[in-house]
């Protein structure tokens, strides 16, 4: 009997100490007027699309460019874009619903071609009639989307870091190429039914940390204040649980590759732990005439973690002429046909 009562006292201890761990992680969400005050520009605009307000930013007049960010990310991750293309370009980005100010949508349209709709369904609200698109990561993959659709809408193409890349020989994603895509921690304990549960209620700073160190190369350029800005978007109200709503969705790519004549431009971090190097070179291969160019010292988000040198073989791309003692030359690796 002396056994079971240690056995009991010990497995307690055990559960009391979860408990007060887990009371530690607890976070309640951020409500909306907080994170907007914060996190809010002068060049910030909500516009209802399909039944959402949409966080919107525009900066600069010219020919239209649509930026597209990345899952977990948010329309600040083109800041430095944003500021060095707008003498040039009229820039829009958005937060896809699920992310940054735009928060949850309760029709759950987090797929894909939701997201390209929703794009294309903007475009036509701001009464763009052609525009360039760039998108990351996820992001990638809407715009392949919007390209796809709409290919008399879209003046050219960058891909960053993009998913949704072809199978060798079939050219829609499956189950094992988007299991390989989504390699990063964060996939993992997300696609965890009990850390999944967990994260809605407990979800630790330090998570937000690693998570950046795996998309980042150079873990010295991943400041306090963009830690917490990813952190606190995610902790917006209703994003947490909009975020494993989107991730419960089956990724599937609906690309015809065939219509996608554009100009193309491929730009990939060398150092992509999310999305490996390979899978540019399907998307290069794909789309006859494009052209990739590697960055050597980069992870899966080179226009933030090295913004100067990305903007300027994207300005490069679109034929604007830059003054060399103006952006200093980028360090990349230029794979041609």
């Amino acid at each position: 009997m002396i056994w079971i009562k240690r056995v009991v006292k010990v497995l307690a201890t055990l559960v009391l100490s979860c408990v007060f761990f887990l009371m530690l992680l607890f976070r309640n969400d951020i409500s909306k007027e907080e994170v907007d005050q914060k996190y809010a520009t002068p060049q910030s605009h909500f516009i209802k699309v399909n039944g959402q307000n949409i966080h919107v930013r525009i900066m600069g007049q010219g020919e239209p460019i649509i930026l597209l960010h990345g899952s977990f990310s948010s329309l600040h991750t083109w800041e430095s874009w944003q500021e060095e293309l707008s003498p040039y370009f009229m820039t829009i980005s958005f937060d896809f619903p699920g992310h940054g100010l735009t928060g949850p949508d309760e029709l759950q349209r987090y797929s894909i071609q939701d997201y390209s709709h929703l794009a294309l369904t903007l475009a036509e609200n701001l009464g763009l009639e052609k525009f360039h698109v760039a998108g990351n990561s996820m992001g990638g993959a809407v715009a392949l989307q919007m390209a796809s659709t709409r290919p008399d809408k879209v003046l050219s193409l960058n891909l960053i870091d993009a998913s949704g890349a072809p199978i060798p020989s079939v050219r829609t994603l499956g189950k094992d190429e988007e299991k390989s895509s989504n390699t990063g921690l964060i996939f993992k304990l997300t696609s965890n039914p009990i850390f999944a549960k967990l994260l809605l209620k407990c979800t630790p700073k330090f998570l937000f940390a690693m998570n950046m160190k795996e998309v980042y190369y150079d873990s010295e350029k991943i400041t306090g204040d963009k830690i917490d800005r990813y952190y606190e978007l995610m902790l917006r109200d209703g994003n947490r649980k909009a975020t494993l709503d989107r991730l419960s969705i089956p990724r599937k790519y609906d690309f015809d590759f065939d219509v996608v004549k554009m100009p193309t431009l491929i730009m990939w971090g060398k150092e992509d732990k999310w999305i490996p190097l390979k899978q540019a070179y399907l998307i290069e291969n794909a789309i006859p005439g494009s052209r990739l160019v590697v960055f050597e010292e980069a992870g899966h988000v080179p226009m933030e973690e090295i913004p100067t040198e990305t903007v300027a073989e994207y300005l490069s791309f679109l034929g604007v002429e830059i003054r060399k003692d103006y952006l200093k030359g980028p360090n990349y690796l230029t794979h041609v046909h």
